[in-house]
């Protein structure tokens, strides 16, 4: 058997349709921004790997870190033991974080991440003697797949099969210029029932909502309410987060600070799984007591695992550089050049751009979310110009590694600027 065939005997892929699915690309070497198949041939990877890739594939710092670290430590339980790296790796975020984050706990992913910080918000108000169980999200949310992270989401086709097992949670649209004050009124009257555990956003992005951008005074405006009941507030920084939006975190642009922040995806540069939930001391402080039933119950096996740590300790190294900080201002002024050039496309309507992040839709007649069937061959027709994108159903999106040039974003935007529905590529 063909390892393509064995592929298909044996694995099961995410987000796929198994019956459609068509033979995947057998990679077999990543270096920079590019992948290589069994065939030789190389992929531009134009969204970092679901977003996780900051500064390219094996990049030479990071792996020689790691494989340091794997001959010295590669893994230790985190109760009642800790390690070097975990200890600075916390350190080292929370110079970054907000002055307001003072905690770090470690979990696995951005799922997991977020799942621990709506049990936080649970849990601290119960530790407190209040029962707040309600949480607050935006509509077309998505923060992850465990079922914490599928009760905020939106409901739609990720997790419509397990509706009945979620939680109840207040939608409210996101803001714009036009319903902000309608939309402050619904988030005041859910607040005023007095059972509001927390407030959960994407700030300034919604990611796998087709990369819905929304501005920063508005996110405030909400906040702000927030802030002034005292309901915890939760930035969902998985995506957005370690230079995406144009500046560390998307939370740097808001006047108002998150409570609890959720991190993971670029954390680690994309090498291993990592998730971090941070939080205001606070809330910390409410599960300091006597009582052992306020503990935190909360872990995982590989939390903190000091491979991971240090993989983005590396990360950050880079991160920490100012010439990682001039390409990231590069990709966003050519991100905004180019938008100029797609708006005229006839194909593409709402370009759009926030930082790194450069997205747009395709015009279409069908429904527009992530079942539209264009997603599947537009993929395919970049995949044969050796681009990798996978558009979230009519929607297309750049979120390129750091180390991209200028030449290589040309060639994205030139094939972007000729793409014809159903045509061949246009080498």
């Amino acid at each position: 058997m063909t390892l393509q065939e064995k592929d298909k005997a044996f694995v099961w892929h995410p987000f796929t349709h198994q019956a459609a699915a068509v033979p995947p690309v057998n990679i077999v070497k990543g270096e920079g921004l590019y992948f290589t198949d069994d065939a030789g041939k190389r992929y531009m990877d134009a969204i970092s790997s679901w977003w996780v890739n900051l500064h390219g594939h094996c990049h030479p710092y990071i792996s020689e870190k790691v494989a340091e670290q794997l001959q010295v430590l590669e893994h230790s339980m985190f109760s009642d033991y800790t390690h070097q790296p975990a200890v600075t790796l916390a350190e080292r975020l929370l110079n970054h974080l907000p002055p307001n984050q003072s905690k770090v706990f470690y979990s696995d992913n951005g799922s997991t991440a977020v799942e621990v910080a709506l049990k936080m918000a649970i849990q601290y108000a119960d530790n407190l003697g209040q029962k707040k169980c309600t949480f607050i999200a935006f509509e077309n949310a998505y923060h992850g797949d465990t079922f914490g992270g599928m009760s905020v989401g939106a409901r739609n086709v990720f997790n419509q099969a397990f509706n009945q097992f979620l939680f109840d949670v207040k939608h409210i649209p996101l803001p714009t210029a036009e319903n902000l004050e309608s939309v402050s009124k619904i988030l005041k009257s859910l607040i005023a029932t007095g059972t509001v555990a927390a407030f959960i956003y994407e700030p300034l992005v919604q990611g796998a909502a087709g990369m819905a951008m929304y501005e920063v005074e508005h996110l405030d405006a909400l906040l702000s309410i927030c802030k002034a009941e005292h309901v915890i507030c939760i930035a969902d920084e998985v995506m957005t987060g370690f230079g995406r939006t144009g500046r560390f975190f998307a939370s740097d642009y808001t006047t108002i600070k998150p409570d609890i922040m959720c991190l993971s995806k670029g954390l680690t540069g994309g090498y291993m799984p990592l998730g971090v939930t941070s939080c205001a001391q606070f809330i910390y402080d409410a599960y300091l007591s006597n009582d052992k039933t306020k503990t935190f119950f909360h872990g995982h096996s590989y939390t903190a695992n000091p491979t991971a740590c240090s993989a983005a300790l590396a990360s950050l190294d880079l991160m920490e550089q100012a010439a990682t900080w001039q390409a990231i201002k590069r990709i966003g002024d050519r991100h905004l050049n180019a938008k100029r050039m797609l708006k005229q496309h006839p194909l593409f309507e709402n370009v759009r751009v926030t930082g790194t992040i450069l997205a747009l839709d395709l015009k279409t007649d069908e429904v527009k979310h992530y079942l539209n069937a264009a997603s599947e061959g537009v993929a395919q027709w970049f995949q044969r110009e050796g681009i990798l994108l996978r558009p979230l159903g009519n929607a297309l999106y750049l979120i390129p590694p750091y180390c991209i040039t200028d030449g290589e974003l040309d060639y994205i935007y030139k094939c972007l600027l000729n793409y014809k529905t159903g045509s061949l590529p246009v080498t």
